[in-house]
């Protein structure tokens, strides 16, 4: 259904770095970085879509996040929503809701939100009971 996401970074090295993390925690791969462009995309290592991309806007204007749009990223663990919380709270991200169960969703979404440092707001979920999160 989906072919790629793409955000827009302000600063491209910034959000390089950070997203860099994320993506290697959540067991993804770099498919390309164009610093020059600038943008970067990462994808699953068993398939070439769909692609996660950041990257300076195309019209050269400033990247702006949008209200009410969100891009969700599905960890296997909950204990993976957890470390990327924590890493992205300590590298600039702005809280928008802890890590913790959202059962008003279904019984075993386990979820956490924050903004980058661009306003991008980013969940990190796992849609497994803890007992079945794969080791």
């Amino acid at each position: 259904m989906i072919s790629h996401i793409c955000i827009g970074v302000n600063d491209f090295r910034r959000a390089f770095t950070f997203y860099s993390a994320v993506m290697a925690e959540l067991g993804h791969v770099l498919k390309f970085c164009d610093a020059e462009k600038p943008w970067a995309a990462w994808m699953a290592p068993c398939a070439p879509r769909p692609l996660f991309v950041i990257g300076q806007p195309h019209d050269g204007g400033t990247a702006s996040a949008g209200n009410g749009q969100m891009v969700a990223l599905l960890a296997e663990r909950r204990d993976t929503v957890d470390q990327i919380y924590q890493f992205a709270m300590a590298n600039g991200a702005t809280d928008e809701g802890a890590p913790g169960l959202r059962p008003h969703y279904h019984a075993d979404y386990y979820g956490a939100y924050f903004r980058d440092a661009d306003g991008n707001k980013v969940c990190i979920c796992c849609h497994h009971p803890e007992s079945l999160s794969p080791l």
